[in-house]
């Protein structure tokens, strides 16, 4: 259907905007227990992420060298994160705060991608436009997160929006909508995530399938990407491919 959608800059955008609103009736459960968080969309509100999964060969830059973690820092937690073999792994420490290997630089408007893997089984992600700010002797990192659950348990967000540490889901995966996106997660093999922001348009993609498609008011417009190892007993999650084109602002 044809809807009215506010960009970033407050610029009202009309055009064909595909939304839906039926809870899938395996997700019930999951919808009773979050659809009262501050950032819960109501299902006849979300829209639906429709496109094909950018190109991902012209244009885009290595944020990881291969070799070291140079042009990114840890935030938050202890956990610790290294490089191995061509990959960034990171690995829990118990009764740490979930911790973040962030990106030196900030950006705007992006596509980014990258490969997870799951060793041990752990609930991570990828921030984007992030940023942090002191919590008691730490550094919280909040604003928008692309899920990647692990590969346990039957929510299976992986490729929704998570708002980390400022108000809970932004886009859960809860339509009868998402459930193509829901079964695409390859749990023994790697998983791309892809990840496009222009403006206040954000989408996301999973193995190629389409997963999200929230719309930022403007509240995250620049930031850091941060590759998550959550808080938890054990774990273990491998990063690689991990690539950004820009957008010219």
């Amino acid at each position: 259907m044809n809807k009215a959608i506010v960009n970033a800059a407050g610029l009202l955008l009309l055009g064909a905007a595909a939304s839906a609103g039926t809870i899938d009736p395996a997700q019930g459960g999951w919808y009773e227990r979050y659809k009262k968080q501050e950032n819960a969309p109501k299902p006849a509100e979300m829209l639906l992420n429709e496109d094909p999964e950018p190109a991902l060969k012209d244009g885009f830059v290595a944020l990881f060298n291969g070799r070291d973690l140079t042009g990114w820092s840890v935030k938050g937690g202890e956990s610790v994160f290294e490089a191995r073999d061509g990959m960034i792994v990171g690995t829990v420490v118990a009764d740490t705060p979930s911790t973040y290997l962030c990106t030196d630089r900030n950006y705007a408007d992006f596509i980014f991608t990258c490969e997870l893997k799951w060793v041990v089984n752990l609930n991570s992600g990828v921030m984007f436009r992030a940023a942090a700010r002191e919590k008691g002797k730490t550094e919280e990192v909040f604003g928008p997160q692309a899920e990647m659950e692990g590969v346990q348990g039957n929510r299976r967000w992986s490729g929704g929006i998570y708002g980390q540490s400022c108000g809970g889901y932004f886009y859960p995966l809860w339509l009868k909508e998402h459930e193509k996106v829901r079964s695409a997660l390859k749990p023994k093999e790697w998983n791309r995530l892809t990840v496009q922001a222009k403006g206040g348009q954000v989408k996301t993609w999973l193995n190629g399938v389409p997963a999200a498609h929230w719309v930022d008011d403007g509240s995250y417009s620049k930031g850091f990407f941060g590759l998550q190892v959550h808080k938890a007993k054990k774990g273990e999650v491998w990063f690689r491919n991990i690539r950004v084109k820009e957008f010219a602002g």
